[in-house]
C-alpha cells in the first residue's frame, strides 16, 4: 500500500520539509483530512521523544 494524500490536503502537505514528507511517505498512510495529517505528525513526534 502506498501513501495517499487527498487533493484538498496536498497544498498543506507540500509546506512540510522534505525530510518530514519522506518520513510520512515511508509510513504508507492514507491522508484524507487535516486530522489524518495531524495524527501522523503526532505519531512521529511521540516516536522522536522515546
Amino acid at each position: 500500500m502506498a501513501t495517499y494524500v487527498a487533493p484538498p490536503l496536498q497544498e498543506k502537505f507540500e509546506t512540510l520539509s522534505a525530510e518530514l514528507k519522506d518520513c510520512i511517505l515511508e509510513r504508507n498512510v492514507q491522508l484524507y483530512t487535516l486530522q489524518d495529517l495531524i495524527r501522523v505528525l503526532e505519531d512521529i513526534v511521540k516516536e522522536g521523544e522515546s
